[in-house]
């Protein structure tokens, strides 16, 4: 530790605050903090006498402040090291209580420190996630503060902090409604030398109280129950990966029947054979879900399934609940992307689409990389966080329409792909592929879409995920396409969907309405539709151009 260090926490253990500094500044923030912040002070008769030591969350370099209008006492509290950096504002943060710590090593003279401030009675304040997390609910406790609360034997306060997050934007400081809640005190026996299993242990107790604060306030809840509404292959996947991640996790089965052969075998053989359902994942149909008490409602059906879906259960979705769509393609009869059809008619906070290179059976096996998109940052990340602890390798986005578009793009440039090769051969495929996916990226780019999102994981990855998968349906449905199966005998063939069959009409329909050339698509839609046969198709995809056109990049 460098001198200047040791001489803040010696000055925070022998002399403390500097009473001039401290209750000048006292005098001006907390009248301030009332008026503009209008902040609201919950449970301050909970904080007793004496040494204290205070457990909260942390949001934002204000919180300290804030949270010291708590007690009419000077509070102590641990600060980034790099604050101290500069001498000026060094003197100042110590003389109002703060003294430094090094993140992530250890730091014994922090504690040692804290224990000084208790010894003569005064109270500290912890910050147990160790720095400032936003957005989304507070992230894990360290176990630190157990360490604290054991080698001391001082009760500790679980304190929670909320309308801090985004007080700051550059060097303004915006009005925002900030309330702190304090719990009942908590008292642990005194251990010395407080070994860490126990110094977790404690903090495993202490973490709860402070989350029960935050929740009172109406803080956004941590994802801890799932419901799964379809258990086909990616909703019995995306059961199995939540449940590794600790959730609980319902999954919905459209009927008794698969719910109770799925519950009796503890398998999905029909959609996922040889992957055992995790204890921690309940089979029930999904009508009889009790969507109410979950945190994140998933709907893993096809998008053309996704309008009775929503019927039967988008208004028992609760307002704290998160969405995940995992339907590729675009939902009839007017071709809506899946995220934006569930957003208009669900109540739930915040939706959320998966994209990416993702086949259901392989995820298990060999994992993932996958992309996250919504327009709600502090939702994605929450999710992120959650889907990597699962095992996913997890790039978020906020282009939710070209992620969603990107995966219409690679369904439709596969079926061409498989559909042509089958035909005419692997250069007639490429072009079929190459055109079609092409097309569908122009479209997402009139809607505000990103060129790089075609480029990456949602797109290129996918495709080739796609087009290379032992069992992908699209691919397949390409293939039996070629052999002059209609839409209807493919789906029978194949025993469930494959959405670039349903999508392909409603992708020529948007190209066309958005104004985009789009020969090859609307070329393979008229052979979905039976109007032309593979062989013409195939040859309209090479067809020589009356004029030179400039070759667009897929």
């Amino acid at each position: 530790m460098s001198e200047r260090n040791e001489a803040l926490h010696r000055r925070a253990r022998e002399r403390g605050v500097n009473p001039i500094v401290y209750w000048i500044v006292r005098a001006f923030f907390q009248p301030f903090f009332h008026l503009y912040f209008r902040l609201s002070r919950i449970g301050r008769e909970h904080i007793p006498d004496g040494p204290v030591i205070f457990a909260a969350n942390h949001r934002s370099f204000l919180d300290p402040f804030i949270i010291g209008t708590m007690t009419r006492r000077p509070l102590y509290y641990v600060a980034k090291e790099e604050l101290f950096k500069k001498k000026l504002q060094a003197w100042f943060l110590n003389s109002l209580g703060a003294f430094p710590v090094s993140r992530g090593n250890g730091d014994t003279q922090t504690i040692e420190t804290a224990k000084a401030i208790l010894a003569r009675g005064d109270s500290v304040l912890i910050f147990p996630e160790g720095t400032r997390v936003r957005p989304g609910p507070p992230g894990k406790a360290k176990r630190g503060v157990g360490r604290l609360v054991l080698e001391t034997g001082v009760p500790v306060v679980p304190l929670a902090i909320i309308g801090t997050t985004d007080v700051r934007k550059g060097w303004r400081i915006r009005p925002r409604k900030i309330r702190i809640r304090a719990g009942h005190p908590l008292t642990f026996p005194q251990v010395q030398d407080a070994s860490r299993e126990l110094a977790a242990a404690v903090t495993d107790r202490i973490w709860p109280n402070v989350m029960l604060q935050w929740e009172w306030l109406g803080g956004q809840t941590p994802l801890r129950r799932a419901a799964v509404i379809g258990a086909g292959a990616w909703g019995t996947t995306l059961a199995v990966m939540l449940a590794r991640a600790g959730l609980e996790v319902d999954l919905g089965t459209r009927t008794r029947e698969q719910a109770e052969l799925i519950e009796r075998e503890r398998a999905n053989a029909r959609y996922l054979p040889g992957v055992a359902l995790a204890p921690e994942v309940r089979v029930a149909p999904a009508a009889e879900l009790e969507l109410s008490a979950h945190d994140l409602v998933c709907l893993a059906v096809p998008a053309r399934a996704l309008p009775a879906a929503l019927a039967a259960h988008g208004a028992r979705i609760p307002a704290r609940a998160g969405v995940l769509v995992v339907s590729k393609g675009l939902v009839p009869p007017l071709g809506t992307l899946p995220s934006a059809y569930a957003a208009e008619r669900v109540p739930a906070r915040s939706v959320a689409a998966l994209g990416g290179p993702s086949h259901a059976a392989d995820a298990l096996v060999n994992g993932a990389s996958i992309v996250l998109a919504s327009a709600d940052a502090a939702f994605a990340y929450e999710l992120a966080t959650v889907l990597g602890a699962a095992g996913f390798d997890v790039h978020t986005s906020s282009d939710v329409a070209g992620v969603e578009l990107a995966g219409c793009a690679k369904n439709a440039a596969a079926l061409a792909a498989s559909a042509a090769a089958a035909t005419a051969g692997p250069n007639v495929a490429g072009a079929a592929a190459g055109k079609v996916f092409s097309e569908i990226a122009q479209l997402a780019q009139r809607s505000g879409g990103e060129a790089a999102t075609f480029a990456g994981l949602a797109g290129a990855g996918d495709l080739v995920a796609t087009v290379v998968a032992d069992g992908s349906r699209n691919r397949r449905a390409g293939e039996l396409l070629a052999q002059g199966l209609s839409a209807d005998e493919i789906a029978r063939v194949l025993g469930q969907a494959a959405e670039s069959v349903d999508s392909v009409a409603l992708l020529a329909a948007m190209l066309e309405r958005a104004g985009v050339s789009a020969p090859a698509t609307a070329g393979l839609a008229a052979l979905v539709e039976g109007r032309i046969a593979p062989e013409q198709w195939t040859a309209s995809v090479t067809q020589p151009s009356v004029r030179p056109a400039k070759a667009k990049a897929a």
